[in-house]
């Protein structure tokens, strides 16, 4: 527990990175920084089709646009969080010369995203309406 309080006040003051280990090549700090990114793209895409999900899928049973929206939703929020999470921890090991952390939540954000998938195909060939 201890270790995670410990990032979660690096996620709002980074600078404290600074003062453990080394400086490393600026092009890692970078690509890391590229990640963060990619991660927050992906995160808004979650978000958006959330919405998208609730908004412009009327016809669809409240219940079915619910679970789908919120199920989008929640995993973009995980992503944003997990983003800045992976950022901390992977500056910290390149500092401090450790391994890179590894991490199941791809694996998680894949599966949830394929569920989903799933999901909308079977509203697509079933035509599930609300009525």
């Amino acid at each position: 527990m201890n270790e995670f309080v410990q990032s979660l006040r690096l996620w709002f003051a980074p600078q404290r990175i600074r003062a453990e280990g080394e400086t490393p090549d600026y092009r890692f700090s970078l690509a890391n920084e590229r990640t963060f990114l990619a991660w927050i793209r992906t995160a808004l895409a979650l978000i958006g089709g959330g919405f998208a999900v609730d908004q412009f899928l009327p016809e669809l049973s409240g219940w079915v646009r619910a679970g789908l929206s919120l199920a989008l939703l929640a995993a973009g929020v995980l992503c944003a969080l997990r983003a800045v999470n992976h950022w901390v921890r992977c500056e910290r090991a390149m500092r401090r010369g450790e391994d890179l952390p590894v991490s199941r939540f791809p694996t998680l954000l894949s599966v949830a995203v394929a569920v989903v998938a799933v999901a909308m195909v079977v509203v697509v060939l079933f035509g599930w309406e609300g009525r």
